[in-house]
C-alpha cells in the first residue's frame, strides 16, 4: 500500500497541523509503510517562509526514507481574509502542478487535509482520473471558522450559502472523510457526508515522551519563577481566532497576585498585537516566549501550575485545539474557553476533574475558572492523565488509521 500526504502544513513546523503530520509519517515510516508527501515550504506559526527554504521553487527532500515534495507558496506578512485566500489558492496550484508531474508514481490512497479546502478540487480530478482512493482528513472546518468568527463579515448571505454548498458537495465527493472528534464528525454528517463514509481519526499525544514524571524545576528555575509562584502558561499558535486579549485582560485584574505570573509561549500573527497590549497596561506579570523545542516541551508543561486553552465564540467544533492533548498527557490543570454544548464542554461534564470550562469571551468567568484551577492544582491532575492513557495514545491511534486505510485500498 503506498500512500500520499497533501497538505499545507508539515514538519518541521512545530505546532499544529505540521506537527500532527510530520509525526504521522515518521511513525508510518518506522512500520514499513510506503509513504511521499505534497506539502508547502515550512512557514507556520511566525508567517514567515523558514530560513533555508526562503526563495525556493519546487525542492525534493527526503525525511528518514520518506520523499518530501515542497511546493512554493505565497506567505502574507499580515495575513488579511483577502491575503489568506491568495496564500491558499497559490498552494492548491503548486501543489497541484507538484501531484501532476509526479503522476507515474501514483499511491494507492491520497490523504488530504483541511486545512486547506482550496486543494480539494484539483486533489479529487486527480483522484478520479487515475482511479485512486481518496480521504479528506479535516483538522479544521475553515469555511464554518472564517464565518464563525466574522472572518468574511456578515452571516447569512449570499457568498455564504454559496461557499457551504461548494464545500458540502466537495466532501462529498471524497471516498472517507476522517476527523478529529466525534462532533466535528457530526458536522461532517450534517454538510450531507453519508455516515459510512465517515472515520474517526483523532489527534493524539506520545504518552511516554509527555508524562507528568518530567521535572519541569530547572525550566521555572531558567525562566525566573520563585519558589512559591504560580505559573499561568499559555503555549501554541498566538493568532486571531484564539482571543488571546482575554489572558492580557485576565493578568490584569491578578496584577496585585504577585505569586502568580503569566506565560504565553508560541509565535503568530498575533504577537506583536499583544506586546502592545501588555506593555500600554504596564503589566509585569506577563511574559512572551518564543517556541520550544519539541525536547524541551515536556519540562515546560510540567512547569506550569494553570494551562489555558483560549478560542473565541463560535470556533469550538470548528476547530480542536490540538495543545489541549499534551496538556492531558502530563496530567495538567487547565481552563478551557468553549461553550457547553461543544464536545469540549460535554467532555468535562463526562470526566469532571479534567479541566475546567468557561464561556469564551467571558472575563469574569475566565479568572473564576482560573482562580478555581489555581486552587486546586497540586500533584497530577489523575483524571487528564487517565483520560490520555486512555482516548490519546500515539501507536493505537496510527494503528487503527491505518488498518483503515488498508481497508479503503481492499475496496477496489
Amino acid at each position: 500500500m503506498k500512500i500520499r500526504l497533501v497538505s499545507i502544513n508539515f514538519s518541521p513546523e512545530l505546532t499544529g497541523v505540521g506537527k500532527y503530520n510530520g509525526d504521522m509519517v515518521r511513525w508510518m515510516d518506522e512500520h514499513g509503510i510506503d509513504v511521499d508527501v505534497i506539502t508547502a515550504v515550512p512557514y507556520y506559526p511566525e508567517w514567515r517562509v523558514h530560513d533555508g527554504y526562503k526563495g525556493i521553487a519546487f525542492r525534493r527532500e527526503l525525511l528518514g526514507r520518506v520523499v518530501v515534495n515542497r511546493c512554493p507558496i505565497y506567505v502574507p506578512k499580515n495575513p488579511s481574509v483577502i491575503r489568506r485566500m491568495l496564500h491558499l489558492i497559490s498552494f492548491s496550484v503548486s501543489s497541484f502542478l507538484r501531484l501532476f508531474s509526479i503522476r507515474s508514481q501514483r499511491p494507492d490512497v491520497l490523504v488530504v487535509v483541511e486545512p486547506t479546502l482550496f486543494c480539494t478540487p484539483l486533489v479529487l480530478l486527480y483522484c478520479k482520473v487515475f482511479n485512486i482512493k481518496s480521504i479528506l482528513h479535516i483538522q479544521d472546518f475553515e469555511i464554518d471558522a472564517m464565518f464563525g468568527l466574522g472572518m468574511a463579515g456578515g452571516s447569512g448571505g449570499i457568498f455564504e450559502r454559496f461557499a457551504y454548498s461548494i464545500e458540502s458537495w466537495l466532501m462529498k465527493q471524497f471516498d472517507k472523510v476522517s476527523s478529529i472528534s466525534y462532533s466535528m464528525l457530526e458536522k461532517a454528517n450534517q454538510k450531507g457526508v453519508a455516515e459510512e463514509k465517515l472515520l474517526f481519526f483523532p489527534n493524539w499525544s506520545d504518552i511516554s515522551f509527555v508524562h507528568p514524571e518530567v521535572d519541569g524545576k530547572a525550566m521555572r528555575r531558567k525562566w525566573g519563577v520563585g519558589e512559591g509562584e504560580k505559573v499561568v502558561l499559555y503555549a501554541g499558535n498566538i493568532g486571531a481566532k484564539q482571543g488571546l486579549e482575554l489572558v492580557i485582560d485576565a493578568a490584569e485584574r491578578f496584577k496585585d497576585r504577585t505569586n502568580v505570573k503569566f506565560f504565553l509561549v508560541g509565535s503568530g500573527a498575533y504577537v506583536s498585537n499583544l506586546v502592545r497590549l501588555s506593555c500600554d497596561r504596564s503589566l509585569t506579570n506577563v511574559e512572551f516566549k518564543p517556541l520550544q523545542a519539541w525536547k524541551d516541551v515536556p519540562a515546560m508543561l510540567s512547569m506550569a501550575d494553570v494551562h489555558l486553552v483560549v478560542q473565541r465564540k463560535g470556533a469550538a467544533d470548528a476547530v480542536l485545539p490540538s495543545k489541549l492533548t499534551n496538556i492531558l498527557s502530563s496530567g495538567g490543570y487547565g481552563v478551557v474557553t468553549a461553550e457547553a454544548h461543544t464536545e469540549l464542554g460535554q467532555l468535562v461534564e463526562e470526566y469532571p476533574g479534567i479541566y475546567t470550562c468557561v464561556e469564551p469571551e467571558n472575563l469574569d468567568a475566565f479568572c473564576a475558572g482560573l482562580e478555581k484551577e489555581l486552587d486546586r492544582a497540586q500533584g497530577i491532575n489523575t483524571v487528564a492523565r487517565g483520560y490520555a492513557e486512555q482516548n490519546l495514545n500515539k501507536e493505537a491511534i496510527l494503528q487503527r488509521f491505518t488498518c483503515d486505510l488498508v481497508e479503503l485500498c481492499a475496496k477496489r
